[in-house]
């Protein structure tokens, strides 16, 4: 079983998420925001590839699972992985993801290493320290609860956070909901 930074960000964002992306609904293809995001990505820092490369990581995490991760822009004279990012409205999934780069690279010998997460069209950036023992820890606990999650049987059930609307996945969890105006969980209740 794969593990990747795509699943931590999900732990942070939305569970539901996170189980359909694993079974491989996939939406992000249908987002005009997710291609804005890529864009911003890749048009934003056109110089950073001369001072970073792009890395594959392949990890094994145990039970079993593979942390996987490409990460995009990483200076290895630095010790810094760059993440660019659209907005900061899911600023602790960001860090989430960068800790999860952090932690695949701690695995594969390469320590002390930190992070940057940048948002161009707010100028703004975070920083992420390298790990520390309460960081690595709370990385393998985040690695349990998404194989917790993705090994159960039953998708979550839609949780109506105000990000919901700006989901690549919005049509699909509501989609019923829509059609009748009410919500599932009424309907299901017979109410």
């Amino acid at each position: 079983m794969k593990i990747t930074a795509t699943h931590i960000s999900y732990l942070h964002t939305c569970r539901r998420k996170l189980w359909l992306f694993h079974q491989g609904i996939h939406m992000e293809h249908n987002s005009s925001l997710v291609y804005e995001g890529r864009l911003i990505g890749e048009m934003t820092y056109t110089d950073r590839g001369q001072q970073n490369r792009q890395i594959e990581l392949n990890v094994s995490l145990g039970k079993d699972i593979q942390g996987i991760a490409v990460i995009d822009y990483f200076n290895p004279s630095t010790g810094i992985v760059h993440e660019t990012k659209k907005s900061d409205k899911i600023e602790e999934a960001h860090v989430a993801q960068v800790k999860f780069y952090l932690y695949l690279l701690y695995l594969s010998g390469v320590h002390q290493c930190s992070g940057i997460i940048e948002y161009p069209k707010l100028r703004q950036r975070t920083q992420v320290p390298p790990l520390s023992e309460a960081d690595l820890t709370q990385v393998r606990t985040w690695i349990d609860q998404v194989y917790t999650l993705i090994t159960q049987a039953i998708c979550p059930k839609v949780v109506h956070l105000p990000i919901c609307k700006t989901c690549a996945y919005f049509e699909y969890c509501y989609a019923d909901e829509e059609a009748t105006n009410e919500p599932l969980e009424t309907r299901k209740q017979g109410k």
